[in-house]
């Protein structure tokens, strides 16, 4: 696993959905506090609107969802906030190329401007990383 990569929302919520866990998503939770870690400025956006869509259908509870929060807090994650600068240009064209959302393209598009490996379960957005040369790693 690198020490420094770009962490989607997809590998985010394995850590709280326990049906979509695995060894591999816990170890690189565990990993978390020594690496340099970096996310899209949607992040955190993206993170609780699952999480509030998953307490509206009775998947979760309030209190599971702020103790996942916190410990989320505490980690050593960097927020991209360049990338919004972005949304217009940039991330919107990438999205248009590769079929993606604008979601997602903005987790590819700070890959790519940063140029450092791209974690995700999303088998679509991997695609498209490859085809612009950004290695994925295979969780």
């Amino acid at each position: 696993m690198p020490s420094r990569y770009v962490l989607d929302c997809s590998v985010t919520m394995a850590w709280f959905f326990e049906d979509e866990a695995k060894r591999s998503t816990d170890a690189l939770f565990d990993a978390l506090p020594e690496a340099d870690v970096h996310v899209a400025a949607i992040w955190p956006i993206e993170v609780a609107n699952v999480l509030t869509l998953a307490e509206r259908k009775g998947r979760t509870s309030e209190a599971r969802i702020s103790q996942f929060i916190q410990r989320l807090l505490k980690q050593p994650i960097t927020i991209d906030h360049d990338g919004l600068d972005r949304s217009f240009t940039h991330i919107r064209q990438l999205a248009k190329l590769r079929s993606l959302t604008t979601y997602d393209a903005s987790y590819l598009e700070l890959a790519i401007r940063r140029d450092l490996p791209l974690v995700t379960l999303d088998k679509q957005l991997i695609a498209a990383a490859r085809v612009e040369g950004i290695h994925c790693v295979t969780l």
